[in-house]
């Protein structure tokens, strides 16, 4: 086998396993380094998102979802269990299970488009020559014509509450607890934090959440992330903005946390603690020193708006490079890259990406928030329409939250669409396709959608625009 490739890629995550695949598709010599390693032992490829992020913790919130619904959602469906119990060999394997599924499907996708793996830590020389540095230390270089940097990212860990997979954990290790704690404290009410004190919360641990910002989900909309707040916290999590984390010691299996806040020091004892402050780019032995690939003051890979980082036949995605880190952005960046390596018009609208937190309710949006409008001048009207006049939703037993509708106040065109609510998940996509077209409220308002359907707010919430929602005033 020869070991000169026209493409190789250094990461196999959803940017750089999706990247690998596109451009074997059009059919360049391509190859993927990755060193990530299963439970097995053996090779795992799907990065981050596969093997510790995205898909077992959303195995996790369904799993846990069942259990809650069955003490709180279906005896108002008029069923009835009792004693319901979880089992968490079960509950944890049934996670591995979905994830070797899934990592092992990717090797099978490489296959069949004749993608190269490479099992080891992939280092970038100069001229394009990768470095492979095997788990028993053996070392073997390869060369490509280009060389796509899809090093992905890692979690921050505080200086004075670093992990040591016990009682200190990251988003990995709160995937694998083996018994439900009596206290969860969680740093970070972001997208990790929020899934997996969910999580645990529903099989009932204490979460006590510590937020270091004044403003809850401060990405999000405002009206979004203030009615998420406070059904969050009528399932029972507990949430302290404001509060920052100022110690955190293990004693006698526990961890005692001080942290401070508008009225001062404060003491809160947990059994386990999980520290989701924030992911930073993984660049770590990445490259060598005369590459002439620059990172910036974030330690991301710096890269033009067609992700190439100005050394010839160099390119970076996803986690690693400007951007939200978020699996679908990296995989179509990397779709992007192969495209444009192959001659052809890739496509990366970073103003589109949409947003999801996979809680109860979903939170999804895509564009502007009305904040940022704000700050920009842009003259906007909104429109609005909530989930409990919604038929469906009220015959699921779901009614809770709102779509928003933010449309330009000239032109019409959309700017943002905010969700809280039931399946906003699925229902973001109609916006993002929205405004892909360039497209507007009144766009989205003429648009059928079927009834009776969830849809349907986004449907009213566009004609809220104009003030003229036919199922609430106006």
């Amino acid at each position: 086998m020869s070991d000169k490739f026209d493409v190789i890629v250094i990461g196999a995550g959803p940017a750089g396993y999706v990247a690998a695949i596109r451009a074997a598709q059009l059919g360049l010599k391509t190859a993927c380094v990755d060193a990530f390693v299963g439970k097995d032992g053996k090779q795992a490829l799907g990065g981050t998102c596969l093997n510790v992020g995205c898909i077992p913790s959303k195995a996790l919130l369904d799993s846990s979802k069942q259990y809650f619904n069955l003490a709180h959602n279906l005896p108002a469906h008029g069923i009835s269990v009792e004693n319901a119990k979880v089992d968490m060999a079960t509950f944890i394997g049934r996670k591995d299970k979905i994830v070797k599924q899934f990592t092992g499907g990717i090797g099978q996708l490489f296959k069949a488009n004749k993608v190269t793996p490479f099992f080891g830590k992939g280092k970038l020389l100069k001229g394009n020559n990768v470095e492979i540095t095997g788990n028993d230390g053996s070392k073997q270089t390869i060369s490509a014509t280009n060389v796509i940097l899809a090093s992905g990212s890692v979690p921050i860990e505080l200086p004075f509450a670093k992990f040591d997979g016990k009682n200190i954990i990251d988003n990995a290790g709160a995937l694998d607890i083996t018994e439900v704690p009596k206290r969860l404290g969680v740093i970070g009410a972001g997208v990790i934090g929020l899934e997996l004190g969910s999580v645990w919360n529903r099989l009932g641990a204490q979460v006590t959440i510590l937020e270091a910002l004044p403003d809850f989900l401060a990405v999000a909309d405002q009206d979004v992330a203030k009615i998420a707040k406070k059904e969050f916290e009528k399932q029972g999590l507990t949430i302290k903005l404001g509060a920052k984390l100022t110690k955190a010691e293990v004693k006698k299996n526990e961890v005692a946390l001080t942290y401070e806040d508008k009225d001062g020091a404060h003491e809160l004892t947990v059994d386990k603690l999980l520290v989701a402050v924030g992911r930073r780019a993984y660049t770590e032995g990445l490259l060598a020193d005369d590459t002439g690939v620059k990172l910036d003051e974030r330690g991301r890979i710096v890269v033009d708006e067609h992700n190439h980082t100005g050394v010839d036949g160099v390119w970076a995605i996803g986690d690693a490079v400007r951007g939200p880190m978020l699996a679908h952005k990296g995989s179509e960046e990397g779709v992007a890259v192969a495209e444009w390596i192959a001659g052809k018009a890739g496509h990366i609208n970073l103003d589109t990406v949409p947003w999801v937190i996979y809680t109860e309710p979903e939170i999804a949006w895509a564009g502007k928030t009305e904040k940022e409008l704000k700050e920009l001048g842009i003259p906007y009207k909104v429109g609005t329409f909530p989930f409990a006049a919604i038929g469906r939703a009220v015959a699921m037993n779901e009614a809770i939250g709102q779509v928003k509708v933010l449309a330009h106040a000239e032109t019409d065109r959309l700017l943002g669409v905010h969700m809280v609510g039931p399946g906003v998940s699925e229902l973001i996509a109609e916006a993002v396709v929205a405004m892909e077209f360039k497209g507007s409220a009144e766009d989205l308002a003429r648009i059928v959608h079927a009834h009776p359907t969830l849809s349907e707010a986004v449907h009213e919430a566009a004609l809220s625009v104009d003030k003229r929602a036919i199922h609430k005033g106006n």
